[in-house]
C-alpha cells in the first residue's frame, strides 16, 4: 500500500453537495459531470497519478472513485472527500485479474484495515526483489496480512509488475556498494513527482525497498 496525502476537495464538488435542500439530498449515485470528472482528476492529482492501493501509474481513463469505507455500508461518508480515493483500474472486464479497489468490492473489516492516509502504512508492508511479492513487515501483523487479501496485492500480475519495476532500479552489485546516502536519495527521488505532477509506478515499493537496506547496512555499521 501507499501513502495518501488527502488535498482540499474540489470547489464544484463543495458547491454540489451545497445544494442539498428538504426536496433534494445528493448522493454519490447522481453525482454527474462536470463535478465527477473534476473530482475524478482532483484525487488522481492528489495521488501524483497513482493507484492509492498498489502504486502504479494510472490516468483518469485508467481509474475510478474508490471509496475506502464502502458506500453500501456507510452511506454517511459516501460524499465524504476523505473517503475517496482513485483506483487504477477503470472498467472490470471477464477473466481479467481484479485487484486495488474492484478487488475489495464492499469487504470491509473496520477492526483490520489500514488506510491509506494512515502516514506509516508504507511501513507495514515489504517487498521481495526476486519475485515482486508483497509481505506483512512483521510477521503476525494481522491486518498488513488482511490488507495484503483484500486487494488482491499479491496476484501475479501485479507480482510481475512490481518485479520488473524492482530489477530496474537494484542489482546485487548496487544493493552491496550503495552508501546509506545513496539510498537515502533514491527513496526521495522515487516518491517525488515530476514537473507533470506525476510519481513513477510502485515509487512507494522501491522506496520501501532502499530503506530496508538502510537499515540493514546501519546494523550492519
Amino acid at each position: 500500500m501507499r501513502n495518501v496525502i488527502k488535498g482540499h476537495e474540489p470547489a464544484t464538488f463543495i458547491a454540489w453537495k451545497a445544494l442539498a435542500n428538504a426536496a433534494w439530498v445528493p448522493s454519490y449515485d447522481v453525482l454527474q459531470n462536470p463535478e465527477k470528472a473534476e473530482l475524478h482528476a482532483a484525487l488522481v492529482a492528489e495521488q501524483s497519478g497513482t493507484c492509492c492501493y498498489c502504486g502504479r501509474a494510472i490516468t483518469t481513463s485508467e481509474s475510478h472513485i474508490e471509496h475506502f469505507a464502502p458506500q453500501e455500508h456507510y452511506q454517511p461518508l459516501e460524499l465524504d472527500f476523505a473517503n475517496l480515493h482513485a483506483s487504477c483500474i477503470r472498467n472490470t472486464e471477464p477473466r481479467a485479474p481484479l485487484h486495488c479497489g474492484h478487488g475489495k468490492g464492499s469487504e470491509y473489516d473496520p477492526i483490520l484495515v489500514i488506510s491509506p492516509v494512515d502516514p506509516d502504512c508504507e511501513a507495514r508492508f515489504i517487498y521481495n526483489r526476486f519475485t515482486g511479492g508483497i509481505s506483512a513487515s512483521e510477521p503476525g501483523d494481522a491486518s498488513a496480512e488482511y490488507m495484503i487479501d483484500l486487494l488482491k496485492l499479491d496476484i501475479d500480475f501485479l507480482r510481475a509488475r512490481r518485479r520488473e519495476t524492482l530489477d530496474g532500479m537494484f542489482d546485487d552489485d548496487f544493493e552491496a556498494t550503495a552508501t546509506i546516502s545513496e539510498l537515502e536519495r533514491l527513496a526521495e527521488q522515487v516518491t517525488t513527482a515530476d514537473t507533470a505532477g506525476h510519481r513513477i509506478s510502485f515509487g512507494h515499493g522501491l522506496a520501501r525497498h532502499a530503506r530496508e537496506l538502510i537499515a540493514l547496512k546501519q546494523q550492519a555499521a
